[in-house]
């Protein structure tokens, strides 16, 4: 049975007539009166008693009419369904994230952006260190991944691009020796114990991209692998950390925040999505998101 049968016999029940109804069907009457014979033969029975100025249903076609027509419905329903999917209009968006996508505000902004033109698309965050999102993203349990640029070398199949730059901030101990000064210089920190965010605390390249001074002395950096971590670790003393400047919304007791002179930027944050995606919720939010 193909539903365009189906379609056809409600259109000659609905009308009563076979020419009223092919003129709304915008086919011939002939046409019409094959495709519904068709439909009596697979059904194994007439549908309809036809007199020279009336269509009547039989028994049959009565009971067929309401399941026609919930049949229709339904198929017009799933049509209905995949192309709100094929257009971003439905599904739900897996997003991973650092949490310094949050606290620049680019998350929420490009979130809040999107929500508003598609708010049928669920959105499900989750927060992960940047390899970490790489292989998930990778693997199909995320759509999109929002992380700094911390030496990232495994991205083969995802698609890069840059979302914001980031500049870098100190974070300190109120009643550190660098505390008084109201902006701290790069060669004031060249005696300092670093600590410093990196997707990996194996990941020691991130030295010469951040702060090459400090390659010289490798013993002075401490790499930690998230930012609350070098918060921490800068409040109990154990150095002072770079951290991206958006951290300061991060208010923590006894700890204080300096701008830096003349400071390199800090690592990108790109947004990482699959090649070739299919996803119409996906293709639909990357051409939200604006252009750095």
């Amino acid at each position: 049975m193909e539903l365009r049968h189906l379609r056809y016999f409600v259109a000659v029940a609905e009308k009563r007539h076979f020419g009223r109804a092919s003129a709304l069907l915008h086919v011939t009457q002939s046409t019409l009166s094959a495709q519904v014979q068709a439909l009596e033969r697979e059904v194994g029975g007439r549908l309809f008693s036809r007199t020279s100025r009336r269509v009547e249903l039989t028994e049959a076609g009565e009971l067929l009419l309401p399941e026609a027509r919930r049949a229709l419905a339904q198929a017009d329903r799933a049509l209905q369904v995949a192309r709100e999917s094929v257009h971003g209009e439905m599904g739900t968006l897996r997003i991973g994230f650092s949490g310094v996508a949050v606290l620049q505000g680019v998350l929420s902004d490009d979130l809040r952006d999107f929500h508003r033109a598609h708010p049928r698309v669920g959105l499900a965050l989750t927060e992960l260190p940047p390899a970490a999102q790489i292989r998930a993203v990778r693997d199909g349990a995320l759509d999109l991944g929002y992380c700094p640029d911390l030496g990232l070398d495994d991205t083969d199949g995802l698609q890069v691009a840059h979302r914001a730059s980031t500049p870098l901030s100190v974070a300190l101990r109120a009643d550190h020796e660098l505390a008084s000064i109201p902006t701290v210089t790069t060669s004031a920190l060249n005696t300092h114990e670093l600590i410093i965010f990196a997707g990996s605390e194996e990941d020691e390249t991130v030295i010469s991209r951040l702060w090459p001074a400090a390659e010289e002395d490798r013993s002075r950096v401490r790499l930690v692998g998230s930012t609350l971590g070098a918060l921490a670790l800068a409040l109990a003393g154990t150095g002072v950390a770079l951290v991206p400047t958006a951290t300061e919304r991060i208010v923590l007791p006894g700890l204080i925040y300096r701008p830096l002179h003349a400071a390199p930027l800090g690592p990108d944050l790109l947004v990482l999505t699959r090649h070739a995606e299919t996803s119409g919720a996906v293709n639909a939010y990357l051409n939200s998101v604006p252009a750095p």
